[in-house]
């Protein structure tokens, strides 16, 4: 488990590492491939047992195969005997992409359930999985876990699979168009941050149009520090009221 500097959560913990989405403005492949051992994986997942260690210095080396999606079992009793806080679950993995194993999602959860004391939030470009896994019964219904999906404008919702047993919260960043929100008890707003050469700057009035409609609905909204100079006045940073007893 560790602090981070996301300003919504209080730490993050990577039981899984790893994704093959391919976005162009991924912030995650580039710290794992800096800090990664470039090893090469025997197949499309893998999992590793014991954390690798450099041969000097005794380091942990928290990437052995830089992004390609691994599981790392030893982290999964991380978060035991902690207090109690708000997890960003898998900040360096998509945990939901359909190229993870329905076991290792039933691992993390079982985690999460050991350690009820944290709040659990997950974030996924794949909602369809938790459709997927709701059917199956494997999706847990749990008042301390928060199932997130990012929505940039650029592709559809998936629909369905949630009812007001799960917490639903909507990702906007990086937020590429004018989208309008939908069912959902929380929602994160941000710009795309880096240097990619077509970096998207979002429009103020298309924040002004997510925040207006959420008002109306009684939707808590959080700014990130990424819209400072866009939204060019204090950020709004609204938590769901299950969420602040954590902060």
């Amino acid at each position: 488990m560790n602090k981070t500097k996301i300003d919504w959560c209080d730490s993050t913990w990577n039981p899984v590492t790893g994704c093959l989405h391919g976005c162009e403005y991924c912030y995650a492949r580039g710290i794992a491939n800096r800090f990664g051992c470039h090893a090469t994986p025997d197949d499309k997942v893998s999992v590793v047992i014991h954390p690798w260690e450099d041969s000097e210095t005794g380091r942990k080396l928290p990437y052995p195969y830089d992004f390609s999606p691994t599981l790392h079992k030893y982290r999964l009793n991380e978060y035991e005997g902690k207090k109690g806080r708000n997890i960003f679950v898998c900040s360096m993995a998509d945990l939901f992409g359909k190229w993870v194993p329905d076991s290792w999602i039933e691992e993390v959860f079982k985690a999460c359930e050991k350690a009820p004391q944290h709040n659990y939030i997950f974030l996924t470009k794949n909602p369809w999985r938790y459709a997927d896994l709701a059917k199956k019964g494997i999706l847990p219904k749990r008042k301390n876990m928060w199932y997130g999906y990012s929505y940039t404008g650029q592709e559809h919702e998936a629909k369905g699979w949630w009812n007001d047993e799960y917490n639903i919260f909507i990702s906007m960043e990086p937020l590429l168009d004018n989208i309008c929100t939908t069912l959902s008890k929380w929602i994160i707003i941000g710009a795309e941050t880096g240097r990619r050469k077509d970096k998207v700057i979002p429009k103020r009035e298309w924040v002004e149009e997510i925040v207006e409609s959420c008002k109306k609905k009684s939707i808590p909204v959080f700014m990130k520090s990424s819209l400072a100079d866009i939204w060019g006045e204090p950020l709004i940073q609204e938590f769901p009221k299950e969420l602040i007893k954590n902060k």
